[in-house]
């Protein structure tokens, strides 16, 4: 497969709902509540205003998703650094390394090439049972939690991105 990465725009705001929905809904049998469980079109539209958003895509179909939300934005991350939210790829294109391959690609190119950070964040409910051990397998390391008031606390974690 040739990937394809892109930036989101308005326009693509049903795409990136739909593909939330479908993404996070596996969560549920957790008893993990994710805000992108069950966004709106209208919180999509927000958000696409006020942060990046990237596509991974395969022959032209979105298969994965992943966002930064900035430290000036509207909904910050705990650092003053870009914050990494709505990562997602579709359900049925798990185990593939789709996601992986989005998210290397975010770290490198627009991360490291374009915007030169010393490191990013993200954070995911502790009480997952598997994506906290997932971001450290891929060098990201714990740094704090803190409840947000979502049912679950947050464990926040960065990654070194540029080598003082």
């Amino acid at each position: 497969m040739t990937y394809t990465y892109r930036a989101a725009t308005l326009d693509d705001a049903e795409i990136l709902r739909d593909l939330l929905h479908a993404s996070y809904a596996e969560n549920l049998q957790y008893g993990v509540h994710f805000d992108a469980t069950t966004v709106t079109l209208q919180q999509v539209q927000s958000h696409l205003s006020y942060n990046l958003c990237y596509f991974l895509e395969d022959d032209g179909a979105v298969l994965s998703t992943v966002s930064l939300r900035m430290p000036w934005g509207p909904n910050p991350g705990p650092c003053p650094v870009p914050h990494i939210g709505w990562f997602a790829s579709l359900p049925n294109s798990g185990k593939q390394g789709i996601g992986s391959a989005l998210l290397q690609w975010l770290e490198t190119t627009i991360l490291e090439e374009q915007l030169k950070v010393p490191y990013v964040t993200l954070g995911t409910a502790d009480s997952h049972p598997w994506l906290g051990s997932m971001y450290e397998k891929k060098g990201y390391v714990k740094f704090g939690q803190k409840d947000l008031g979502k049912g679950h606390l947050t464990n926040y974690y960065k990654k070194n991105i540029l080598e003082a």
